[in-house]
C-alpha cells in the first residue's frame, strides 16, 4: 500500500506541478488526462470518502440506538 500510495502521489505531483510547463504537443502530455480533471478527481473522491463515513456513522447510530431501546424495553418488562 505504501508503494502504491507513493506511485499516486508522485503521479499526481508531476502532473499538476510539472506538467503545465511542458509544451502541450510534446509525447510527455499523452501520459496524463487534461488538467481539469486533476482538481475533479480529489473532490470526487472527497465526497464519495464523506458519505462514506457519514452513512457509516448513522448506521452505527442507529443499531445503538435500537441496542438502547430494546434493553429499556426489557427492564421495563421485568419492573
Amino acid at each position: 500500500m505504501l508503494v502504491a500510495a507513493t506511485v499516486v502521489f508522485l503521479y499526481y505531483t508531476f502532473w499538476t506541478l510539472f506538467m503545465p510547463f511542458v509544451d502541450s504537443d510534446h509525447p510527455l502530455q499523452n501520459l496524463f488526462p487534461p488538467r481539469v480533471w486533476a482538481i475533479r478527481i480529489p473532490v470526487i473522491l472527497v465526497l464519495l470518502g464523506s458519505a462514506i463515513v457519514g452513512s457509516f456513522l448513522s448506521v452505527v447510530m442507529i443499531k445503538s440506538n435500537r441496542k438502547k431501546a430494546a434493553k429499556a424495553a426489557a427492564s421495563k418488562k421485568k419492573a
